[in-house]
């Protein structure tokens, strides 16, 4: 099985929990970790911008990035939301076991 972890950010922390709820009640990610007071700063339609924001790390197999980025994409208030998937190229094997009895196989 391959891994990942999914990074997004959000403009606030009840968002954050919203989705970090949604990707782990549909078992597309075993855990969710919110991480909170980030400062972003970004250019946005040619702009510096800078924004405090909460960042969501999901942690999942590759399998289940394309029902990630649906869920966040349909539930996410910003008009481009952040969706990174980086891969895990090693782990605890028993916690990489945990991630796989957590999420959903269908």
């Amino acid at each position: 099985m391959e891994y990942q972890l999914i990074l997004s950010t959000c403009p606030n922390r009840l968002t954050a929990e919203s989705l970090a709820h949604q990707l782990v009640t549909k078992k597309l990610a075993a855990c969710v970790n919110i991480l909170p007071d980030l400062t972003s700063i970004y250019r946005w339609q040619d702009q510096i911008e800078t924004a405090s924001e909460y960042l969501l790390m999901a942690k999942t197999n590759k399998q289940h990035y394309q029902a990630i980025e649906k869920t966040i994409n349909e539930h996410h208030p910003y008009e481009l939301p952040e969706i990174i998937a980086v891969s895990i190229d090693r782990g605890l094997p028993e916690y990489l076991q945990w991630i796989d009895s957590c999420v959903s196989t269908k």
